[in-house]
């Protein structure tokens, strides 16, 4: 009762941690809800379908689940024939996903999922899709098409797959997506088999199927059913969802830290303020122990109130969220908004936690100090630093060096990650060590104004050296919008020059054929451009018999399994030797393998070649880390599709098949980076807006809290003659100075990361790349907290004067 007591009577006091972590909680639970929405979900293909029988699952070097492993059409016939006699199975469908996109007017049709638009018609079965006109193909030139392709049955239609532009005739229609052929074409497409789809006859058992067809299976695979299917995704659709997992991840870590940062500061600074009230409690018998619970039990129940608006408003601000994310493209086609309870539990919780935690450290020193000692506010206040806050301030600032030096020798996929993680180490430090300098700083910078004979710098000065931990407080919300602001704005614009200069270096003098409206170049276009890189991607799986990933193989969930590996068919006369295969050396040793030695790999088809490992090489991304001769991929994957082709300047480039284009060095560099640059520079400034825009709340909150704190020492200094105005400004005066050295202090903490990432680019891009601020974001970041605490300052000091005049 008391703890409810205290939150009534000192609302106000509470009112700023109250919003932080409303804030924070709101900003956790719309990315959460985001993300639970965003989940894989059953494709529409599948909807008919009462079971999927899939092959047996490999792993990546790492140990993590991947690619499944296709069947060979021997092993997968007996299958296909076991499991459409399990009752209850009307049909046994092999289903086959390949290139197909039509070619209309000189152009491809635009369609994402066109690299796995192509199917055996008697996939149509699985969703269903009906024939709505014609019939089903039977020859090799014959095709089924989508009603809203607009391609009339007996018609001619040009269609792009793997070997470039062929004629169909379209025989049949039907009222769903993709291009269905006959089976036999199809299985030329795609010979091996990863998946066959179960069929239910009317009324059937779903579950019986299924656990009639896990039988049949055994230990070839595995069967999913109900949600399971949604395992099986179009690749652009995971990619999607993994780019939009990746930005709200990167939202909900930066809300999460934001919001521990700012609410144990705030926590801090409004206990801090209330020594005297905690000295009279002292002085009457309160044990620390009650102390302690009395502060902790009052940050719960802000913390509580704080969490139920803060769900309440993420929920609201879900579909604003999911809008941006729409228009940035990273979300699956008609997501839509499910609100689970997981999120909400989770976001309450880390608001209740958060300020548990932050008020923790403030009410174990409220606890410690001698009930007299409690009631002299300039006796404490005046030790800005003990012992601990020092180990702690100067053991995070060592870590954020280590982590700072990190970033240059990291690998391009935890550059970014490792300059944020520095960042974030090197704030909590300046907030820790503030109170050691914060007087010094307050001294020079009031030095020049010392000599104008104005009481307002005195009294400035005096109270930064006084309440070096109040200021310290104060400053700590400043440094964190300042900080984000440069570093997120000044990767951006660092990675702007490094990465076209680096790429533009690499390919100098080449023209590049790359894709325009495709997922790939065909084998016509291939055909038209003999000269120059054409490296041709396939996804292959190797034994666990060597290597790091075979260790442990031994009495784990990943002994038998084998290793998922991406390799490359290359023309180059250098790797085109049938027979042999080129490694890098990091895919040797993650393999155990030598010079000389033979590797068993089994291909997109199901079929296993034994290959010897002619040369380990120094790794080159360009070259790639698993290399054979280029006809030994297409003979076993007829449906993979070509990488950009680099075509050397003593050679012409051809454009003439559609859905092609021709870049120079520098325009593929430039159009290369602004694929990835688009979406980097929207998540660098909607996380620049969060955290700026949450710490200038906080900045605003923490002013008027102590504006509020020190209507004594107003009244006081009216007492002795001060005006309203001489007030308003030394609060001003005051409040500036405050602002000035936190975002000193946030621009200081962001150039060791900063610098870091600047030398691995240079590295990595063997070019010489400087450190770039982006100095418009920065000053607007400053601005926009200078003009809040200024605005909360001079709201409330105006009010407590007009009250002391009443």
């Amino acid at each position: 009762m008391l703890i409810l007591a205290n939150v009534r009577e000192r609302w106000s006091g509470f009112l700023g941690a109250f919003v932080a972590v409303l804030v924070g909680v709101a900003l956790i639970t719309t990315t959460l809800v985001i993300y639970d929405s965003a989940r894989a979900k059953v494709q529409p293909r599948y909807e008919g379908t009462a079971a999927l029988a899939l092959p047996k699952q490999a792993v990546d070097a790492d140990g993590s689940p991947e690619d499944r492993m296709p069947w060979s059409r021997s092993e997968a016939e007996p299958l296909v024939s076991g499991l459409a006699k399990v009752p209850g199975v009307a049909h046994a469908v092999v289903d086959r996903s390949f290139y197909a996109q039509a070619v209309k007017g000189g152009k491809p049709v635009t369609d994402e999922g066109a690299e796995e638009a192509g199917h055996g018609f008697a996939s149509a079965r699985m969703a269903p899709y009906r024939l709505v006109s014609g019939h089903a193909p039977a020859a090799a030139d014959e095709v089924v098409v989508d009603r809203d392709l607009g391609a009339a049955v007996g018609s001619e239609l040009t269609v792009n797959i793997t070997k470039g532009r062929e004629q169909f005739r379209v025989v049949g229609t039907v009222d769903g997506p993709g291009y269905y052929f006959s089976e036999k074409f199809a299985a030329g497409q795609q010979p091996g088999v990863s998946n066959i789809a179960l069929i239910p006859a009317k009324g059937a058992d779903t579950a019986a199927i299924a656990s009639g067809a896990k039988k049949i299976i055994g230990d070839n695979g595995s069967v999913v059913s109900g949600d399971g299917r949604s395992e099986l995704q179009p690749e652009y659709i995971e990619h999607k969802r993994f780019l939009g997992v990746q930005l709200i991840s990167a939202m909900a870590l930066l809300g999460l830290f934001t919001t521990v940062f700012v609410v144990a500061s705030m926590l801090v600074l409004s206990t801090g303020m209330r020594r005297r009230e905690i000295g009279l409690l002292r002085t009457i018998g309160a044990s620390p122990k009650q102390i302690r619970r009395m502060i902790l039990g009052e940050a719960a129940v802000v913390g509580l109130a704080g969490s139920i608006a803060g769900c309440l408003a993420g929920v609201a601000a879900t579909p604003m969220l999911l809008s941006l994310l729409k228009g940035l493209d990273v979300t699956p086609p008609d997501m839509e908004i499910t609100v689970a309870a997981w999120p909400l539990l989770t976001g309450s919780l880390v608001g209740i936690g958060v300020s548990v935690i932050g008020a923790w450290s403030a009410g174990r020193k409220a606890a410690k100090v001698a009930p007299i000692e409690a009631l002299l506010d300039s006796r404490s206040a005046n030790k800005g630093m003990g012992r601990g806050r020092w180990i702690a301030g100067l053991s995070v600032l060592g870590l954020g060096v280590v982590l700072a030096i990190g970033t240059a020798t990291s690998t391009a996929d935890n550059r970014i990650n490792m300059a944020i993680f520095a960042t974030m180490t090197l704030i909590v430090a300046a907030a820790l060590l503030t109170p050691a300098f914060v007087g010094p700083v307050g001294r020079f910078l009031t030095a020049p104004f010392q000599r104008g004979g104005k009481a307002a710098p005195v009294l400035i000065r005096a109270e930064l050296v006084a309440n070096p931990r109040r200021a310290a407080s104060l400053v700590a919300p400043v440094i964190a919008a300042v900080g984000f602001a440069v570093l997120l704005s000044g990767m951006v614009s660092t990675m702007r020059v490094a990465y076209p200069a680096g790429e533009a270096l690499k390919v100098a003098g080449q023209t590049i054929v790359t894709p325009d409206g495709t997922p790939g170049n065909t084998d016509e276009v291939v055909a038209d451009n003999p000269v120059g890189k054409a490296a041709l991607p396939t996804r292959a799986f190797v034994e666990t018999k060597h290597g790091k990933n075979a260790e442990n193989a031994e009495n784990s969930e990943n002994a038998g399994k084998s290793t998922v590996l991406d390799v490359l068919g290359s023309r180059d006369a250098k790797w085109n030797k049938q027979g042999e295969a080129v490694l890098g050396e990091k895919m040797a040793a993650d393999l155990g393998l030598k010079q000389g030695q033979e590797v068993p790999v089994r291909f997109a088809d199901g079929a296993t070649v034994t290959l010897r490992v002619s040369q380990v090489l120094p790794d080159d991304p360009a070259r790639g880390d698993f290399v054979v001769a280029r006809d030994l991929v297409r003979a076993h994957d007829p449906a993979a599709l070509t990488d950009d082709i680099f075509v050397p300047g003593g050679a012409k480039a051809s454009a003439a098949a559609p859905g092609v284009a021709l870049h120079d060095a520098a325009q593929y560099a430039l159009a290369d980076y602004d694929t990835d640059a688009k979406l980097t520079e929207s998540l660098a400034m909607m996380l620049i807006v969060i955290a700026v825009g949450y710490s200038v709340i906080a900045v605003a909150n923490s002013m008027a809290m102590a504006a509020h704190g020190r209507r004594r020492d107003f009244g006081v200094m009216k007492s002795a003659g001060g005006t309203v105005r001489q007030l308003l400004f030394t609060s001003a005066g005051e409040t500036a100075l405050v602002i000035v050295i936190g975002a000193a202090l946030g621009v200081l903490v962001t150039l060791p990361p900063l610098a870091g990432m600047a030398a691995g680019l240079s590295e990595a891009t063997s070019s010489d790349v400087g450190l770039h601020l982006n100095s418009g974001v920065v000053v607007l970041a400053i601005i926009g907290t200078l003009v809040a605490a200024l605005l909360a300052g001079a709201a409330v000091t105006s009010k407590t004067l007009k009250r002391q005049a009443v």
